[in-house]
């Protein structure tokens, strides 16, 4: 395969262009983290589940005095909910259910873990009492000792565990302790799925529109310029919005979900839209290729026009349904992250992506915590320089002015 892209002109010029063979790395690392999550890597479900104490800093930076005192006390209260619940004789059965975050409680008995409890609370209170607990030296100490005590109650990890540990809050957590690193990564998944599905579809139905508009004429072309141009006369955005919200609005069950809950309003919504570009590229391309010497002779010869358009024009426009295909793709992964942002696009039930984690931040960044959008948007940020880069690369290659 190399071998042959190698001995074409345009394929020597790509693979000549460093910033595209970067540009294919990055995109290859990305493919290869959609496929991880696709084979069950990263469930849905667990993207929604805390791994930690929320609002943590990713990179192990320490949080403040006053974020690290609130942790502590909600794992307090984690554990004080539950033996709440129980009754005296269940109590101990209760202790061995509890997990907080991703460990289970440690195994001692329930008078051994009240008195842990006693000291952590009696800390805790003497802590309260600060009123400037960053710039106060035995209240940092004090606060040490807490986090030590809370630290206790709970099952020392293993060494596979540790390491799980600081992969998931490597870029801390969110407002619900869910590991924004997890969330992030299965956002790939969600946006390359997106994005080739839509791309695909709407240069499959664009490049067919086009050069049947293009290679018959007549009423076929007027038909489809009116389409398009009927399509195009309505913002793009607007359109987008509208039929997310109509067709998420469809109570109709598909595999036993609700049409609501799945991608197929989001694929239906950017379909709609996205097949105009390739549509007039490709109509114009055949417009011009359908004027050659070797598609007049296959007409003269007998050939039918729909073998003449299979075999000698559209086999031509393939460099330029490539080109389309990825910028479709770009186009497609921003306008989901808008989508979603508005609520019309990817529901939370079905794990996370860029738009809604950068929905759920809103709140997080008026208290100035900005993980978790930051995490959403740099990793969108690459992908999309990386195919934009392939696409300008591509066009260069495949572009007979440029050759």
């Amino acid at each position: 395969m190399m071998q042959r892209i190698r001995k074409t002109r345009a394929g020597r010029k790509l693979l000549a262009n460093r910033m595209a063979l970067g540009a294919m790395l990055i995109i290859g690392v990305y493919l290869a983290a959609a496929i991880f999550v696709m084979l069950g890597g990263i469930s849905p479900s667990f993207c929604n589940q805390p791994v930690g104490p929320p609002n943590i800093p990713g990179f192990f930076a320490e949080a403040p005095a006053e974020k690290r005192l609130v942790n502590a006390e909600n794992t307090l209260a984690v554990v004080d909910r539950a033996l709440a619940k129980s009754t005296p004789e269940s109590q101990q059965a209760s202790l061995d259910e509890i997990q907080v975050g991703l460990r289970k409680l440690e195994k001692i008995s329930l008078d051994d873990f009240e008195l842990k409890l006693e000291k952590a609370y009696a800390l805790y209170d003497d802590l309260s009492a600060s009123p400037d607990l960053e710039n106060d030296e035995p209240g940092l100490a004090l606060l040490a000792d807490l986090e030590a005590e809370v630290e206790s109650l709970t099952a020392k990890p293993t060494f596979s565990q540790q390491v799980m540990e600081t992969i998931y809050l490597s870029l801390g957590t969110d407002r619900q302790g869910r590991s924004i690193f997890i969330r992030a990564v299965f956002s790939i998944k969600v946006a390359v799925q997106i994005g080739v599905v839509t791309a695909m579809i709407s240069v499959a139905i664009g490049s067919v529109l086009g050069a049947l508009a293009g290679f018959f004429g007549g009423w076929v072309d007027h038909a489809v310029i009116w389409l398009y141009s009927t399509f195009s006369s309505i913002p793009n955005l607007v359109l987008l919005v509208v039929l997310a919200y109509v067709f998420s609005s469809i109570n109709v069950e598909i595999f036993g979900k609700a049409i609501g809950q799945t991608l197929i309003p989001v694929y239906v919504a950017f379909c709609c839209t996205f097949w105009i570009g390739p549509c007039r590229v490709i109509r114009g391309e055949t417009l011009k290729i359908k004027e050659l010497e070797y598609v007049q002779a296959s007409t003269t010869a007998g050939f039918s026009p729909v073998y003449t358009l299979l075999r000698h024009v559209l086999p031509n426009t393939i460099h330029l349904m490539l080109i389309n295909f990825s910028l479709l793709l770009i186009g497609a992964i921003k306008s989901e992250v808008i989508l979603s942002f508005l609520n019309l696009g990817v529901q939370a039930g079905a794990g996370a992506s860029w738009g809604i984690m950068i929905r759920d931040s809103r709140s997080e960044v008026l208290n100035s915590f900005f993980w978790q959008i930051g995490a959403a948007t740099t990793l969108m940020f690459i992908f999309v320089l990386a195919f934009n880069i392939l696409s300008d690369a591509l066009q260069d290659a495949f572009d007979p002015k440029h050759v």
